[in-house]
């Protein structure tokens, strides 16, 4: 069973001064060792990370990739200052935060460093790694976290400025709506049909929480042996925001057929055959978690959901095609962005015609 890190040498696109950085950790981190090994992370298709093992220690490092970005795109500034936030002041699992660089200068784009955890990361949430057993505790874990982030106060923990408190789902479909235009390709009338929806449809009551915005197992650091969730990862689209956006997200795999390669979906399956629970049983673990009566609009944040993935692919995409892309078969990925616009267009007619999902 391979769940430990995919590591490849450093892409030819994404290399750097590798003696300038030994030098500037040396300084930065006091027991950072005298040599330096660079490898790199294959499977994230944003910013490009890296494992750096010196004087027996692991750690990694998240930069911005190189050339032109997308605006607000690619903020490693913003992961360094909620991990550091939560690994100082909660028990939220994150890895200890070492340092924050903002100068270009010195390997091309900002990045930091954190401690490398040793642990699983399983990607497919139908879990097919696993024994029948082990798939529900797992997925129990991942809801649980993810109210305990949920949960964490922003301003006593130094994060209230971390976003907007008020209106995440508009501002994130201006966002995505923007960013989608701005990497667009060919036309996907799926996307302009909910680009006109989701503004109409937003829903009915606003919250503030810390929002992971890439909720999902493939972003989890799982015990070695225990179903225990030891890190979150991936904080590149956190901001302050409606909880209820994580969780959709986090439920993707409902809407999502299990017969498109790489869309990690389960619809098709036997979840009680496979031993992993439904939408309601994870909607309903989470709102006990939360102390919740029940979601109102769930619909319009699962197609909010699909929508801003499908943004988020077409944004690889286009970057694949212009040669900066952070992983091999970004161009791959990014063909899958119609099917998640369609997926999140269905969503939301279904729901509008109060029909369920």
């Amino acid at each position: 069973m391979s769940t430990g890190p995919n590591l490849v040498d450093v892409l030819d696109a994404h290399r750097f001064d590798e003696a300038a950085l030994l030098k500037w950790l040396q300084k930065e981190i006091p027991e950072f060792g005298s040599d330096l090994e660079v490898k790199q992370f294959q499977g994230g298709q944003s910013n490009p990370t890296f494992l750096l093992t010196s004087g027996g220690n692991r750690y990694v490092l998240r930069k911005k990739p190189p050339g032109k970005t997308l605006p607000s795109a690619h903020m490693v500034e913003r992961e360094y200052k909620v991990i550091r936030a939560l690994s100082d002041n909660t028990d939220v699992p994150v890895p200890k935060a070492r340092v924050l660089c903002e100068d270009s200068d010195l390997i091309g784009t900002p990045f930091y460093v954190m401690d490398f955890m040793e642990g699983r990361v399983l990607s497919h949430p139908a879990l097919p790694e696993l024994e029948k057993a082990e798939r529900r505790p797992i997925h129990e874990a991942a809801i649980d976290t993810m109210a305990k982030m949920h949960s964490v106060d922003v301003n006593k923990v130094g994060l209230g400025d971390f976003g907007r408190p008020e209106g995440y789902v508009a501002r994130q479909v201006a966002r995505w709506s923007k960013q989608y235009e701005a990497s667009k390709t060919d036309d996907m009338p799926s996307m302009d049909k909910l680009m006109k929806w989701l503004p109409e449809n937003l829903p009915a009551k606003d919250e503030c929480a810390i929002a992971h915005g890439d909720y999902r197992l493939g972003n989890l650091m799982l015990h070695p042996d225990k179903p225990e969730v030891i890190a979150i990862l991936d904080w590149e689209l956190s901001t302050l925001g409606h909880p209820l956006a994580d969780l959709a997200y986090y439920c993707l795999h409902y809407h999502l057929s299990s017969s498109f390669e790489g869309m990690r979906g389960v619809v098709g399956e036997d979840l009680g055959e496979l031993g992993i629970p439904n939408e309601q049983e994870t909607i309903e673990r989470y709102c006990k978690a939360t102390g919740r009566d029940g979601i109102d609009d769930w619909h319009v944040f699962v197609s909010f959901s699909l929508f801003r993935l499908a943004a988020i692919v077409q944004g690889v995409y286009a970057r694949a095609l212009a040669g900066n892309a952070s992983n091999a078969d970004a161009l791959e990925v990014g063909k899958r962005a119609h099917i998640l616009a369609d997926a999140g267009w269905a969503v939301a007619q279904k729901g509008s015609k109060g029909t369920g999902l």
